[in-house]
């Protein structure tokens, strides 16, 4: 008799906060699915601060989907847009807020942002739910400060710069390499121009050991050494197009270049306005290359040195909708002289929502290299093969990474438990 009193009081014991939740859950919740396919959003937090509604994993199945994206801003810190888009009960009711973060800031300043925005969004849905009785809201400023802020000037004048460096060892006892490569960068962004300066330098050192058939231990050194300076400065003409040039200088052992000096003045048109880069863009850019190369080897073609004119066009589409995401870009470039020399490049990265619970993802690159007149004169040696010590003909590079993604299951994602989390 004992032994069933005690299971009994088991059973009630277990059972009673299941009804507890059940007699809660009659309550109605508002469905939320949270999409930040394209920016870090810490989901484990926002679920922890916000219990009223239901988090889900299929956004057909929710009643707000969320989507959060974000781009970069002149003074090199982000500007998010926070979407709502209402569904089932809520179909066409949409809200964006945006808000911007510094250069300089950390991953809780983000969530903490995230989570603002994110409460004050889902307000005009959650009113229309048993779960409005429990929001609070705050109009009152905390500052004792009433006079109206007046807006204060840039004493940079909105020029940002930025010095960075890397490196890295590897040793073992057959091989050493070490590299090292630092950067500079200024820029100045406004309203109707931009403009932007980079210089970089690297030194790549490598240094193999390996026996020969006679085992008699052999050594070689394989020395890359690069700098590049770019400037690049754009002025808009109105909401869809702007023109400006692309400078390029640089030096680099490994592709034979001693010096090359690159200028293409070019236009751009945006099929949709520029200012609304964090959902769609979609531009179309021509211009015109002049070029001028010293080589270290004189090349396959016999030039040690040489001018070359062509042209180039570009198409770069960036896509953040609730079908999912899309970034790609077509690059196509020849040389008048031979219209036979030139490349085609093309970089892909996608994933997009089937449905609610199936996903296609790709990200894939590629291109034909029919321009590749620095290449140096005579066959390369082992060594050269095996340590790239120097570059090689090839007519094309392809690389591809893609999939299927399905979910099934419980739509509910409530839950934060972080034990024994990586």
């Amino acid at each position: 008799m004992q032994k069933y009193l005690i299971m009994a009081l088991v059973v009630i014991g277990t059972t009673n906060p299941i009804f507890s939740q059940l007699k809660e859950d009659k309550k109605t919740k508002l469905k939320l699915f949270i999409d930040c396919s394209n920016v870090w959003c810490d989901q484990t937090y926002i679920r922890s601060e916000i219990n009223i509604v239901d988090f889900v994993f299929d956004r057909i199945a929710a009643d707000v989907h969320f989507l959060v994206t974000s781009t970069s801003i002149g003074n090199g810190g982000d500007q998010y847009q926070l979407i709502f888009y209402g569904q089932k009960k809520f179909a066409g009711q949409k809200d964006t807020l945006r808000f911007t973060m510094p250069p300089v800031y950390t991953e809780v300043e983000v969530r903490e942002k995230i989570l603002t925005h994110l409460k004050i969004g889902l307000v005009p849905y959650v009113a229309k739910t048993d779960m409005i009785s429990y929001v609070t809201l705050e109009f009152k400023r905390h500052d004792t400060n009433e006079s109206t802020a007046k807006e204060e000037k840039d004493k940079w004048n909105y020029w940002v710069f930025r010095i960075s460096g890397n490196g890295s060892l590897e040793i073992d006892q057959n091989y050493l390499s070490t590299y090292l490569n630092g950067n500079v960068t200024a820029n100045r962004t406004t309203e109707n121009f931009r403009v932007e300066f980079r210089m970089s330098t690297g030194k790549n050192i490598s240094k193999f050991k390996f026996e020969d058939e006679e085992g008699i231990e052999q050594s070689f050194t394989v020395i890359n050494t690069n700098y590049n300076f770019t400037n690049t400065t754009v002025l808009a003409i109105s909401d869809h197009w702007s023109y400006g040039y692309y400078l390029f200088l640089r030096n680099n052992t490994f592709s034979n270049f001693q010096n090359s000096i690159r200028f293409v003045p070019a236009i751009e048109y945006n099929i949709f306005p520029y200012k609304e880069v964090n959902n769609k863009f979609l531009t179309f850019s021509y211009g015109i290359d002049m070029i001028h190369n010293n080589y270290y080897e004189e090349t396959i073609y016999s030039k040690v040195s040489e001018n070359l004119y062509g042209h180039s066009a570009r198409i770069v589409s960036r896509f953040n909708q609730k079908w999912g995401t899309l970034n790609s870009t077509i690059n196509y470039t020849n040389y008048f002289h031979n219209w036979n020399f030139y490349s085609l490049e093309i970089n892909t990265e996608a994933e997009v929502r089937i449905n609610g619970s199936l996903s296609f993802y790709v990200y894939a690159f590629g291109g034909l290299t029919r321009n590749q007149v620095f290449i140096p004169k005579g066959s390369a040696s082992v060594e050269d093969v095996l340590a790239r010590r120097r570059q090689l003909a090839s007519g094309y590079n392809f690389g591809a990474w893609f999939g299927l993604s399905y979910r099934f299951g419980s739509i509910l994602n409530n839950f934060v438990n972080p034990r024994f989390s990586d």
